[in-house]
């Protein structure tokens, strides 16, 4: 432990005055806005790591975390265990809204009665059944109404908890507030929001208008803002400042602050989609071949109905043996420990070098299990032999992974010799009911409709895991990620229609994913897919939100 004014940014890394302002508040709740690239996620990771090492936080308090998403809320995890270490971050929990809400479900559930009431391995599916099944969007309200009628499940959450943290908090819906206010409104306990107006993009969701003013009215917060963007190059930072201009003119930057020519914007124009598919199939080609870039660091993002737009380009990817991933499809399940683990122990069992799956497989099976060194000699060895035999068996033709009955039978050999407590032990959600059942189950579904395709395992199964493959994905899902190179395909007013203030804010998110190079697709015509409504195949150019890239080309 260290006094307060002692404490400097972990590992030497400096932060901005509001940034840093934030990190170390100890006296009031805090609502920071922030735009894309500004270090929100570090920012959170420094405070975790001051309330901890100065015992601000103090033992045995712990620290919650609230993200909108499984994989925000795991790499917000992984950077307070890379700022604190794993003894101060293990005092650190973060979850995604569903996640603690299912978390006070299980703890408090004979607090529900009635039609509400729920036997103890209830299970989570399409439909609600009385007792035995709850829905996705049930968690919330009902962990509300565990909350707000149960003073012992209140002080139960408010005695273990001192600080909160709320991340990409301007996607707030009605239910998730509510249950922030239940939990710790009228507390001692303290509260950081972080998040950016200009990003709010899930208001069919029910997201609040004006969430930020109601949260520093509700919690007398402490507004702070965030303006730096460490992730772009100069070239795209001047034209999301164009944008921001028009969306929060006094957050706007003169250029002059913005200096340097590095990064790239183009806007590429074609006749049709056929012609569009082709040339960026023949271009993502190029960039992985000639340039070497990442697959996983190039996404193709779409305003809406990427099912529909994406169609022409999946296939033209595919003829090009280039690996992708459609994202709105495996995003969530990717992101599943379990799901992680079967896929890359497909990728070791099925490639020849596999250097990231290989590491992380033997720090879950061999190096994290705090075995001394003769037992870890033993584990190691053990299941050097057991892929040894998987890969024998699969060369000799002996079991075929395109089989669903061989590939259930690797994957419960896998999970039998890793373990059942260390696989339960991947996620909090997996202790309760058949939730870990059934999301072995949808990966191994996953993983046999990819390897049943007849392309090369590796690069199939690399579409699942998203180590090396292209991403493509809605707007929407793209939030909190970021890409070397990003392309936003159709800049149209027929794929960019509704409220403007939205679908800017949309574009905004989009745009500014990029990190190097941003490519900006139109087409003149589209054909109409099957299956399509409400389709118009003539097109055109979307003139304000190309306007903000022309001065920057």
């Amino acid at each position: 432990m260290i006094r307060a004014e002692q404490w400097a940014p972990a590992d030497g890394l400096s932060l901005e005055p509001n940034a840093l302002a934030a990190a170390k508040e100890i006296d009031r709740n805090l609502a920071l806005t922030a735009g894309p690239g500004a270090g929100k996620t570090e920012m959170l990771a420094q405070r975790a790591d001051f309330l901890l090492r100065t015992g601000a936080c103090r033992y045995p308090k712990r620290i919650l975390a609230i993200s909108f998403k499984v994989d925000a809320s795991q790499n917000l995890k992984a950077r307070v265990r890379k700022r604190c270490g794993p003894d101060l971050a293990a005092r650190f929990d973060s979850h995604t809204f569903h996640a603690f809400a299912k978390r006070i479900i299980d703890r408090f559930r004979p607090v529900l009665t009635g039609q509400d009431a729920l036997d103890s391995d209830y299970s989570i599916g399409k439909h609600r059944v009385q007792r035995r099944s709850i829905t996705f969007d049930d968690m919330v309200p009902l962990a509300v109404q565990i909350v707000e009628s149960s003073q012992i499940a209140r002080n139960a959450i408010r005695q273990t908890y001192s600080h909160v943290f709320l991340d990409e908090f301007q996607d707030c819906t009605d239910a998730q507030y509510d249950l922030i206010k239940a939990c710790f409104q009228g507390t001692g306990v303290r509260l950081t929001a972080v998040g950016d107006t200009k990003q709010r993009i899930m208001g069919w969701a029910g997201a609040l208008e004006g969430i930020f003013e109601a949260y520093a009215e509700d919690f007398d917060a402490h507004p702070l803002n965030l303006y730096q963007n460490f992730r772009s190059e100069p070239r795209l930072r001047r034209m999301q400042n164009a944008m921001v201009r028009v969306m929060d003119a006094p957050a706007a930057l003169d250029d002059t602050a913005l200096p340097g020519d590095e990064g790239e914007i183009e806007v590429l124009r074609f006749d049709n989609d056929d012609h569009e598919a082709e040339t960026l199939a023949d271009s993502v080609r190029t960039w992985i071949d000639d340039d070497g870039a990442n697959p996983s660091e190039i996404a193709v993002l779409v305003s809406k109905q990427q099912n529909l737009y994406c169609q022409k380009l999946r296939a033209a990817l595919d003829a090009r043996g280039v690996p992708f991933r459609d994202e709105d499809a495996t995003q969530n399940l990717a992101s599943e420990p379990v799901a992680n683990l079967i896929v890359d122990f497909l990728l070791v069992a099925t490639g020849q070098r596999q250097p990231g799956p290989f590491r992380r497989l033997l720090d879950l099976v061999v190096f994290g299990r705090g075995l001394d060194l003769e037992n870890e000699y033993r584990a190691r060895s053990r299941w050097n032999r057991f892929i040894a035999t998987v890969k024998q068996r699969l060369g000799s033709e002996e079991a075929d992974l395109a089989d669903l009955d061989d590939l259930r039978e690797v994957v419960s050999e896998l999970l039998d010799i890793v373990g059942r407590d260390a696989v339960v032990g991947l996620a909090s959600e997996y202790t309760q009911g058949d939730y870990l059942q059934q999301q072995i189950d949808a990966t191994i579904d996953r993983a046999h409709t990819l390897l049943s395709e007849g392309s090369d395992p590796a690069t199939a199964l690399a579409s699942f895991s998203g180590d090396r493959a292209v991403r493509i994905m809605s707007i929407h899902k793209s939030k909190g990620l970021e890409f070397d190179t990003v392309v936003v395909l159709g800049v149209e007013t027929q794929t960019f229609w509704g409220d403007q203030d939205a679908e800017r804010s949309a574009f905004f998110v989009g745009v500014s994913r990029a990190k190097h190079r941003l490519f900006l697709t139109v087409c003149e015509e589209r054909e109409q897919p099957e299956g399509a409504r409400y389709w118009k195949t003539a097109r055109s150019e979307h003139d304000e939100f190309l306007g903000y890239a022309t001065p920057y080309l």
